[in-house]
């Protein structure tokens, strides 16, 4: 009996151990949030955004499809970042250590331009978010970023444009730093207000930096939890994979 019983435990922390995000669905103010937490110490994130042929991915079936052409297996994926018409990224974006579209600073309408808006970096260093305009003195090799905005949490505050009050409610995700080795990203199965949101990452996440990916088209793939939203077609997809 006692074998089994150490089987069985070794099973399952080898179970845990193989889960690439831990997923768990969290309740704040009465809204229900979906929580993505992963180790960077033990995964990588990856940014997609067109595929071999130049074409926008656009949808998780389409990139999954893509990866397991290249004998590997989609496990996480969520919307990056906003992105104009014809897919490509509104701000920076840096994949593969390489940077596709430079970042932007110009001043305009949306919540792209809400500033301050910001970036989450992955350098050899870790994960960081970071005020858009500090970016440039950024002094470690960038992995992976993609600009979005606005900053919901910078520094432990709540962006001073948001008002506690609003009635704007939406499903909304964004991306959290607890520290340089784990990250949280969050999507939201109740509409909530960008308010809401921050509270959300400052209070119950404890991140001192958070920012805001988009609304509406908010979406999560996610093999474990037997996941693929479709919402409408995305640009930028952050993911982590599985294979060679």
């Amino acid at each position: 009996m006692k074998l089994i019983l150490v089987l069985l435990f070794a099973a399952l922390a080898l179970t845990g151990s193989a889960s690439a995000v831990d997923f768990s669905e969290v309740q704040f103010s009465g809204k229900r949030v979906t929580v993505c937490r992963v180790d960077l110490r033990k995964e990588a994130l990856q940014l997609y955004l067109r595929d071999d042929d130049g074409r926008p991915i656009e949808r998780f079936e389409r990139l999954k499809a893509l990866l397991e052409a290249r004998g590997q297996t989609l496990l996480f994926a969520m919307n990056a970042g906003m992105y104009n018409a014809d897919f490509s990224p509104v701000g920076l974006f840096v994949s593969g250590g390489r940077e596709i579209e430079p970042l932007n600073t110009a001043k305009g309408f949306g919540n792209f331009f809400l500033k301050p808006n910001g970036v989450f970096v992955v350098t050899d260093a870790g994960a960081i978010i970071i005020e858009s305009s500090k970016y440039p003195s950024l002094k470690e090799r960038v992995i992976l970023a993609t600009q979005s905005g606005p900053l919901l949490v910078h520094d432990g505050m709540i962006h001073p444009s948001f008002n506690a009050n609003s009635q704007s409610r939406l499903f909304r995700n964004g991306v959290g730093i607890v520290s340089p080795g784990v990250v949280l990203f969050a999507i939201t199965e109740d509409p909530v207000s960008l308010y809401e949101f921050a509270a959300f990452f400052r209070d119950r996440l404890r991140c001192k930096d958070a920012l805001f990916l988009d609304g509406t088209v908010s979406s999560l793939y996610s093999d474990k939890l037997h996941r693929s939203d479709f919402r409408m077609d995305l640009g930028p997809i952050i993911a982590i994979t599985a294979g060679k």
